[in-house]
């Protein structure tokens, strides 16, 4: 296979196998692969803009992969389903349905008994499901996209900013892992500021 990807910092290096699931094999380099990948999340914001989802809904195994699915099924073979090997980041891949149930279940008594203020709670989600690392790549845009829909869907608000920006190398990724190191600790604001500007 002729692609070679240069994998910014925090990003997980997908193994030679994963690779092979590329479904559109004229792609060579980074930059091609980042187009096609953000024509396709394009495709799944207007697919989640144009839906009712219930709260129960996003907070099933079944939207959790759907919309992976949505995101970056065009480009990748495994889209939408569970990685099937450990990662620099991540639970156990065999642990990857329990814990995805276990932050849904958590969300949901969050959202009903009014735990946190509603942009806490989508952070707090957002950050739980990238910790999981649920799929072979692509986990941080998933989990942005989720928090996005649990604004919008759940409380009725606007998403968040970060849903228009990319974030690639410099500072603002930069910015970006230092807020979710932050979150590693318990402390989410740095990742809620994050998220507005």
């Amino acid at each position: 296979m002729g692609l070679k990807i240069r994998y910014a910092e925090g990003q997980t290096p997908l193994d030679e196998q994963e690779l092979e699931g590329l479904r559109v094999l004229t792609i060579s380099t980074r930059a091609e692969l980042d187009e096609f990948e953000q024509q396709n999340i394009e495709q799944a914001i207007g697919w989640t803009m144009n839906r009712k989802f219930t709260k129960e809904k996003i907070l099933s195994e079944d939207l959790v992969r759907r919309l992976h699915s949505r995101m970056f099924g065009d480009v990748w073979k495994w889209a939408g389903v569970f990685r099937k090997t450990d990662k620099n980041l991540g639970v156990e891949w065999k642990k990857i349905g329990t814990s995805l149930k276990q932050l849904n279940d958590d969300c949901l008594h969050w959202i009903v008994h009014k735990t946190f203020p509603p942009e806490e709670i989508a952070i707090r989600y957002k950050h739980r499901l990238v910790s999981i690392h649920c799929f072979a790549n692509g986990n941080g845009r998933h989990s942005r996209l989720m928090a996005d829909i649990i604004m919008n869907h759940i409380f009725g608000k606007l998403v968040f900013k970060w849903s228009r920006t990319r974030l690639e190398a410099g500072q603002q990724r930069t910015d970006y892992l230092k807020a979710i190191k932050a979150a590693d600790k318990g402390e989410f604001k740095l990742l809620l500021k994050f998220a507005k500007k």
